[in-house]
């Protein structure tokens, strides 16, 4: 099936001028240009509180776009698109201008009322914009409206709650695109090809094959001069709860009746809702005191500027979940994610169970390991396959062997994220964006975990996170995975 081609719209970026903006969402607007994913040239319309004018707007575009890889001469064109309106202020009753700039862009352009709002901003700024937009009619139109917002969806269900209900004062469900990047991964989008498109694997995916399942976010930096988010988040906040929930519900789900944005979703909450209350002895927190990484020294994290001397915000997280379903009861799945660990790394790690019995005991030690597919998101995104074989000699011995899919080698290189996710919102297209239901199924899983006393513990930067996490899974018999896959 394919997708509907892209009306011509304007793209509205609240946050114009900052990071997110100049990094990732004007270069993947232009590479979608520079594909023919897009017919048009859009208007791009750039909103911050930043007095600038047009032509400053242009240069700052212009900038990030050659920082991006793309020429001068090429970008030069594209950037007579893009303008720029002085916010003006934090009153909702001062967006009457900036819904006259709109309307007057769009019909010097010939616009028919396409537009898009996305909200390249602090969680905090939220409201005052949903408000703005709403309440100046610019939610409404003759053409199609949609809003993007990025997580994280709220702090916790309540506040989760009363931010869903502020967007659906105003826009329908079907307008709102809550954005979680990670789904924008190729890997995390061939979860679903790779599981439903392939018997061999979708055959074993139960318990009756299953041993285990263990999800990771690793990060080898820091917090990276965001005290201030970090502090009030942590990363039950930051990871869990979004990225690491979202893998979860991939790896977990039900075949979906058919393959649209709604069946797929309706599986995803199935998934939330089947997770029993999480113990807090099954959770481990942990925070990174200083070490070094690759032959650097690096802060702890109480030394880093903005956070509190004695702060007990955790940097590390790994806790064990099970699923009350006919497909996963009895498999455990462990999540962990952590700051200034050895290096940066995503993956899914499926364990198969052992065999039965042993046949081979006459003649060898009866070495047999289980066999392991891993899937990695970054830095390399792939599929790996891992099986015993005889070592070609006597007496019979076994080692384990492996199957590598790596992307960029079968297809090059892999679109940014933000490229498939902008083109996804363009065509209307909600599968890989977070619904409303989806968010409070989460937070109403997570949140109890903020409210409750859970073990705290610390770890050196550099290592893998505190000794606690390694008994913690060994009490069950596991052992965290940290491979490296060859390339």
């Amino acid at each position: 099936m394919s997708k509907p081609s892209v009306d011509k719209h304007l793209f509205v970026i609240f946050g114009g001028t900052g990071n997110l903006s100049l990094t990732k969402l004007l270069p993947a607007l232009y590479h979608l240009l520079v594909k023919k994913n897009l017919k048009d040239v859009c208007q791009v319309l750039g909103v911050a509180t930043k007095d600038i004018d047009d032509e400053e707007f242009r240069e700052k575009a212009r900038e990030a776009l050659i920082t991006a890889g793309f020429s001068k001469d090429e970008v030069d064109l594209w950037c007579d698109s893009c303008v720029h309106y002085q916010s003006l202020g934090k009153s909702p009753e001062n967006y009457s201008p900036l819904a006259a700039r709109i309307k007057s862009l769009e019909e010097d352009h010939n616009i028919k009322g396409n537009r898009v709002f996305y909200l390249a901003l602090p969680p905090p700024s939220f409201s005052t914009v949903i408000k703005g937009i709403g309440e100046s009619g610019l939610n409404k139109s003759s053409g199609w409206v949609r809003i993007i917002v990025e997580k994280p969806f709220g702090e916790d269900l309540s506040s989760a709650r009363e931010l869903n209900r502020l967007l659906h004062r105003y826009f329908d469900e079907s307008q709102i695109y809550r954005i979680d990047h990670y789904l924008g991964k190729e890997t995390v989008q061939n979860l679903l090809i790779f599981r439903f498109a392939n018997t061999i694997f979708e055959s074993l995916w139960s318990r009756d094959r299953i041993e285990s399942i263990q999800i990771t976010v690793a990060e080898s930096i820091g917090i990276e001069g965001r005290a201030s988010y970090y502090e009030r988040a942590g990363g039950l906040r930051d990871i869990v709860q979004n990225h690491l929930a979202q893998l979860l519900t991939l790896v977990a789900m039900e075949v979906p009746a058919v393959f649209n944005a709604d069946s797929i979703r309706n599986e995803k909450v199935k998934v939330l809702h089947s997770i029993p209350g999480i113990r807090p002895e099954d959770v481990v927190f942990g925070q990174y005191e200083k070490g070094s990484i690759i032959d650097k020294e690096v802060l702890g994290y109480r030394e880093e500027p903005g956070a509190a001397s004695d702060s007990s915000t955790e940097t590390y997280v790994a806790l064990r979940l099970g699923i009350d379903n006919w497909r996963w009861q009895g498999v455990p799945f462990y999540i962990r994610t952590g700051k200034r660990l050895p290096r940066r790394m995503t993956q899914i790690v499926i364990d198969f169970r052992h065999p039965p019995i042993c046949m081979f005991k006459p003649y060898s030690s009866c070495q047999i390991h289980s066999n392991r597919l891993l899937i990695t998101l970054q830095p390399d995104e792939g599929f790996h396959v891992f099986f015993d074989v005889k070592e070609p000699e006597e007496p019979l011995r076994l080692k384990t062997e492996s199957l590598h899919f790596h992307y960029k080698e079968a297809f090059g290189p892999l679109p940014d994220a933000y490229q498939t996710l902008i083109l996804d919102i363009l065509q209307g297209d909600q599968t890989l964006f977070v619904r409303a239901d989806e968010v409070e199924a989460s937070w109403q899983l997570f949140t109890p975990l903020l409210e409750k006393d859970i073990p705290f513990f610390f770890y050196e930067a550099g290592t893998w996170g505190p000794k606690e996490a390694d008994e913690f899974i060994a009490r069950k018999g596991g052992k965290w995975l940290n491979q490296e896959v060859p390339m």
